[in-house]
């Protein structure tokens, strides 16, 4: 980055003062008899925040207000997730990119800025697969879908009986149990340890209700199992083209690996990449000013993305199609910055 463009974002987040926006209350609707929980403030073009599994859309109110300064934000609880229902039903990456595309479309919000974390991240790319006429940028974050490899952790909870265990912790013996052993990780510096309060915060919000601890495992199981991530959304990733895309992991992640951040990097065409040294799994809560800077910027330094029926079709069918990459305001390769 620039020291022009440094100093632009700086002067954006210092136009924010603390409290200046409300970070967007719970608002509900009900979407094919299934009562949707999100949070929105602001105006002007759309931002759409996805939060990863087990999480809510209070994952990201160190980052809501500033963003809604500049744009109206949305962001949902996914459906089994927060305050959202959480019946029996389709919690794959197609069927929630689905459900964001309905809740948009009741809000009104036809195109968007879409940001996703971890299995968010997922889902967000599948949302600009299924729908790119309605993706105007990606923004992913520690994102599933790129590699197999995940923390055996995710690995262990998708085995059978994981619900009858994940009940056993909210006991508060067991539960006390753990948050010790959590403290010794933390205290041998171990990767987990350093993400672990985040992971017993969303843990937290998953397990007291039955129902969520269902949604969590099924959810989990259309995305994980014993071997790692079953899917991946790299053989498409030749449609990113034309769409301004910009990758943020922390270099201690340890449920997604930073080296997916280099594999996503180079299989997407012309994509930025940012590091966040020090940083684990969910670098906007480790370093939110910087990572909301980052997000203005790229906003700010990047045309929507358009869409062509005729250019999709020829991508589907030929790979190799050139397509012009996204313009830049000023103009500026994609950078990788440690620091």
């Amino acid at each position: 980055m620039t020291d022009t463009r440094k100093s632009h974002g700086a002067a954006r987040l210092r136009a924010v003062p603390t409290g200046s926006v409300a970070s967007g209350r719970l608002r509900y609707r009900s979407i094919h008899g299934h009562k949707h929980a999100f949070r929105m403030a602001g105006n002007g073009s759309a931002v759409v925040l996805i939060h990863g599994i087990g999480d809510s859309s209070k994952t990201w109110a160190s980052i809501l207000p500033g963003l809604a300064r500049h744009h109206r934000v949305i962001a949902p609880d996914l459906l089994g997730h927060g305050s959202s229902d959480k019946p029996r039903h389709d919690y794959s990456v197609g069927g929630y990119a689905n459900g964001v595309r309905d809740l948009l479309s009741v809000l009104g919000v036809d195109r968007a800025t879409v940001i996703g974390h971890s299995l968010g991240g997922a889902v967000a790319m599948q949302f600009a697969y299924q729908y790119p006429e309605r993706t105007e940028r990606l923004v992913l974050v520690a994102t599933g879908g790129v590699g197999r490899h995940v923390t055996p952790l995710l690995r262990f909870a998708s085995l059978p009986g994981t619900e009858l265990l994940m009940a056993a912790l909210t006991l508060p013996g067991l539960r006390g149990q753990v948050g010790m052993a959590v403290k010794m990780l933390q205290k041998m510096g171990t990767r987990i340890g350093a993400d672990a309060p985040e992971l017993m915060r969303v843990l937290d919000e998953a397990l007291p209700d039955p129902r969520g601890r269902r949604a969590f495992v099924t959810t989990l199981r259309c995305a994980v199992d014993w071997r790692g991530q079953m899917g991946t959304l790299m053989d498409r990733t030749y449609l990113a083209q034309g769409m301004p895309t910009m990758l943020v992991w922390g270099d201690q992640d340890p449920i997604l690996p930073a080296r997916h951040a280099g594999l996503a990097h180079v299989a997407m065409p012309g994509s930025r990449l940012e590091i966040f040294p020090h940083t684990g799994h969910f670098p906007f809560h480790t370093d939110p000013r910087r990572f909301l800077e980052l997000v203005l910027e790229f906003i700010d330094g990047t045309e929507p993305a358009g869409f062509s029926p005729e250019q999709w079709r020829q991508l589907l069918r030929n790979r190799k199609t050139s397509v012009r990459p996204p313009v830049r305001r000023p103009a500026a390769p994609p950078v990788l910055h440690a620091a």
